[in-house]
């Protein structure tokens, strides 16, 4: 069994289906994502690990590699981290002050409304 995550989380629930997705920061590209992992936010990694619980050690060229702050559905959380985990990438959860529940609604909100264009219109 998965031991408890003490990470923000967000309750989302469609129609009669309820699912709780916790945040965490990443430097994982997406690719390594499970299917329900969600994207909130990309920038630099001095950026992004500002919303880290734990400080993140930065040197000049960490500090420009990718990073995500990402939700992770509870169900495949453990899946996730061994994943993230294996190949080396950083996976530390977000701060619950800074990344409270009323900002993961917010972003949330604003992914969900993105409109989003057709894979062969987004390279045209």
């Amino acid at each position: 069994m998965d031991r408890q995550t003490r990470t923000p989380c967000i309750e989302v629930a469609i129609g009669h289906e309820t699912r709780l997705y916790h945040a965490f920061v990443t430097t994982a590209p997406a690719k390594l994502d499970a299917p329900a992992t969600l994207t909130l936010y990309e920038a630099p990694l001095s950026d992004v690990s500002g919303m880290a619980a734990d400080p993140v050690a930065l040197d000049a060229v960490r500090a420009r590699e990718a990073a995500r702050l990402v939700l992770v559905n509870s169900s495949e959380l453990a899946w996730q981290r061994a994943r993230y985990r294996q190949a080396k990438h950083l996976f530390t959860p977000a701060d619950p002050v800074l990344v409270g529940l009323d900002t993961l609604q917010h972003w949330l909100w604003s992914r969900i409304g993105a409109p989003q264009l057709e894979p062969e219109l987004a390279h045209a």
